[in-house]
């Protein structure tokens, strides 16, 4: 099965039905959003292979302890993985609640050690022993395959995963409230692309900002009006959920401010070998 295979089935299934394989599951009207964690963590610290010798091997120091009734053992998951103690009142539970589910041995083989070239192979899908074509991200590639599915990126520029053939809009929605551009702004673009190959996409661009604008007002409005207000990715999720549950079935948003785990838990090891 090759990865646009791969892609178009993983669509067809909800997020409870991953586990340690896949189970068949009929196709109907089913969603899939990518929420990519920008920067860089330790994700054998987030997802723990317990079970591993070569794990706590190679960590005599770092290594996050086997669970146990101490609270900075790990949390099992099962009987091969678990995950940090500091995910016990977030993630774990909805795990317990069979609404996340975590798949190992699912990432890049890019051993470059690059955050921003990583990142890259991740956006593009494509194989990192091959030259790169920067205008073919995986998404876009799965949405020209899932042709009739609406596809929409929520940030502020279109990024290299929604790059390609097929046009798709992006919009950052936590900048709804502060419009970028105003109906003078927009006619004026408009016109400098008027007559050429970028016309259309620049206009189905204004008229798709146009359309979330109209299906977030009454919801915004209802948000600041109430006494507690969401606030950062909160609210943008919401936002989120709100227009990919109404028409959308592909979306994509990044969240940045993973780069210091990382970094500190890199520091705290080479602490550590030095006593």
């Amino acid at each position: 099965m090759n990865r646009r295979q791969v892609l178009k089935a993983l669509t067809a299934l909800p997020l409870a039905a991953f586990s340690s394989r896949l189970f068949a599951v009929p196709a109907g009207n089913s969603k899939f959003l990518l929420v990519f964690l920008r920067g860089g963590y330790d994700a054998a610290n987030l997802l723990i292979p317990i079970s591993s010798s070569f794990y706590y091997e190679s960590r005599p120091n770092i290594a996050v302890a086997k669970p146990g009734t101490d609270a900075n053992t790990a949390l099992a998951l099962d009987s091969d993985w678990g995950l940090h103690p500091a995910l016990q009142e977030s993630i774990y539970p909805l795990f317990q609640n069979q609404q996340v589910a975590f798949i190992p041995f699912a990432g890049t083989d890019d051993l470059s050690r690059s955050h921003f070239e990583t990142q890259d192979s991740i956006e593009l899908g494509q194989m990192n022993n091959a030259s790169r074509n920067y205008q073919s991200g995986f998404l876009n590639r799965l949405a020209a395959v899932l042709r009739g599915k609406d596809a929409i990126s929520f940030t502020d520029q279109l990024p290299l995963v929604f790059r390609g053939d097929a046009q798709i809009p992006n919009m950052a929605l936590r900048q709804l409230d502060k419009p970028g551009l105003d109906p003078r702004q927009t006619k004026i673009i408009a016109s400098m692309y008027q007559n050429s190959t970028l016309a259309k996409p620049v206009m189905e661009g204004f008229d798709a900002r146009e359309e979330i604008l109209k299906e977030m007002t009454a919801h915004m409005d209802t948000a600041s009006r109430n006494a507690v207000t969401a606030k950062g990715f909160e609210l943008e999720a919401r936002r989120i959920a709100r227009l990919m549950k109404d028409k959308y079935s592909i979306g994509f948003v990044d969240v940045g401010g993973w780069e210091g785990g990382r970094r500190r838990a890199s520091e705290s090891q080479k602490v550590l070998d030095q006593k």
